[in-house]
């Protein structure tokens, strides 16, 4: 039966300059939200930018504009972004919006009408790059850092509403407990318990020394802390408050992804202001790694930062997808080099994937006029891969609802690599030197049925490339309308279709 799925990304900081962080983000995201869709679950993906702050309002300033005119013009970075990766967003939602502003204030009224809101006095460090107020230990280990590698932090006193965070110690504790699966992988959820377990202290959720924010409701004199503003986004992009019918559809989010260095904000702070307001917790916090360029960690210093526009225009969109999620496992560190993608594509797009459609489409062309022969019985080994293929469906189906990117696209390539070694065992070029017409054609349908069951399986990784495979196999129908259960259906690819080799799917690059 089909269900409501709902995935986000982070709203990424309208200041930064994407990188190949955002792209792995959002890439990951797409992959999940194009494999519900062909599980028949109806999705909604959400992204967007985080567009307020002191930041912002400081760079505007040095601009000589102002804050919205800066984020208005650098937002197309992103939605740029999106268009360049082949996202498939179903909303891009931005913190400056009238519907997002309506969101964060109904919600701090929630929180402050539940008690969980006062006035008081914050003093202290803020992280002015991070928008993150620090502890005195974080401020030791920041100020241990090289100059040129600290952020801006500076000394804060200011009236300031708070959130009682601390309240929520041990609901979160609890909750934890309670539902292990929360926060993945499992050893984020151990370093989140153990920061929860340390002791929460409340949280200054509002600022009086810049403007450019949301203003709390009924004092204009306070804009909202911008973690506050920007976590609510989550909300927003459903309908909160206004529809209803949207929200109840849509919440609670069923995964919402994220790096790393932002899974206390989601998986502490997020969850404790949703409780206070008497709302759902998102279901799964998945958090990854990051990555590093050449074994060096990505600095706008050393030049080293990866900018994802260049690698999708020498490499394209569907390679940078898929060398993303095969290299590391989710959830690890990686490192990023151009030698790594070459090796994959050469190893496995152009060799496995690649080689098997080329020389299978280019066998029924010559055999059989470029139509798929009708199969005769089915012999011992013919079952074998498709019984593979049926196994192989089941096995990326669990792997990918576990969010194992990395395990599904092995199995996926283990069962590409079994169909190149039967093409090999049945040599379809021996079979027609023998005039063995019959069991020629139900070699070549069995190889072409494979192919269709990969098709399909790869699509959410490489939505491109699949289309052209699909296209080739002389598939009427267009491949986004399929759905898992087709690909269980051994026989996708009907006898009488017109195939077309084409060109090389993959081109080799040189080191």
């Amino acid at each position: 039966m089909s269900k409501s799925f709902y995935v986000t990304t982070p709203i990424y900081y309208v200041n930064d300059v994407p990188h190949i962080g955002h792209a792995y983000t959002t890439i990951a995201a797409d992959v999940i939200a194009r494999f519900n869709r062909l599980q028949g679950n109806k999705v909604f993906f959400l992204t967007g930018t985080d567009e307020h702050g002191q930041k912002i309002e400081r760079t505007a300033e040095s601009n000589g504009e102002k804050p919205i005119e800066l984020a208005d013009r650098v937002v197309k970075r992103f939605q740029n972004l999106s268009d360049a990766l082949n996202i498939t967003n179903d909303d891009f939602i931005r913190t400056t919006e009238k519907r997002h502003k309506s969101a964060v204030e109904e919600i701090f009224r929630r929180i402050e009408e539940s008690g969980d809101i006062y006035l008081s006095e914050y003093e202290g460090w803020y992280d002015v790059r991070n928008e993150a107020f620090i502890t005195e230990t974080q401020y030791e280990e920041i100020m241990s850092l090289p100059e040129e590698k600290r952020p801006t932090i500076e000394k804060v006193k200011e009236e300031s509403y708070f959130f009682r965070l601390s309240k929520y110690q041990d609901p979160l504790l609890e909750y934890y407990k309670e539902h292990p699966e929360f926060v993945q992988p499992n050893y984020r959820l151990n370093e989140v318990t153990r920061f929860v377990e340390g002791g929460l202290k409340d949280l200054s959720v509002s600022r009086t020394t810049f403007t450019w924010g949301i203003p709390v409701p009924d004092n204009s004199n306070h804009v909202i802390y911008v973690w506050f503003d920007a976590l609510t986004n989550y909300l927003t992009g459903v309908g909160f408050p206004s529809d209803e019918r949207m929200f109840n559809e849509n919440w609670p989010a069923d995964v919402h992804l994220v790096g790393k260095d932002i899974l206390r904000f989601h998986a502490v702070y997020w969850p404790a202001f949703l409780m206070s307001a008497g709302l759902p917790l998102p279901k799964k916090v998945f958090a990854h790694g990051w990555w590093t360029v050449e074994g060096e960690k990505m600095s706008k210093s050393v030049g080293n930062v990866v900018d994802p526009y260049q690698v999708v225009e020498e490499f394209g969109a569907d390679v940078f997808r898929y060398f993303l999620l095969r290299e590391i496992p989710f959830g690890q560190d990686g490192d990023f080099s151009k030698n790594a993608i070459i090796a994959r594509v050469n190893g496995e797009l152009a060799n496995g994937l690649g080689n098997l459609v080329s020389r299978t489409l280019g066998m029924i062309e010559k055999y059989f006029d470029a139509v798929v022969p009708e199969p005769g019985g089915l012999e011992v080994e013919d079952e074998s891969v498709r019984d593979k293929a049926l196994s192989t469906i089941e096995l990326v189906e669990n792997e990918m609802n576990e969010i194992a990117f990395h395990k599904a696209l092995v199995s996926l390539w283990d069962f590409i690599g079994d169909v190149n070694k039967y093409v090999d065992e049945s040599a379809p070029w021996t079979l027609a030197k023998e005039k063995n017409e019959e069991r020629l054609g139900t070699v070549l349908w069995t190889i072409v049925q494979a192919i269709g069951v990969v098709t399909i399986l790869i699509y959410p990784f490489m939505p491109e490339s699949a289309e052209k495979i699909w296209e080739r196999l002389g598939c009427p129908q267009p491949i986004n309308s399929k759905l898992l259960s087709d690909a269980k259906e051994w026989g996708i690819v009907k006898p009488g279709q017109t195939v077309k080799k084409g060109q090389s799917l993959f081109p080799r690059f040189e080191k």
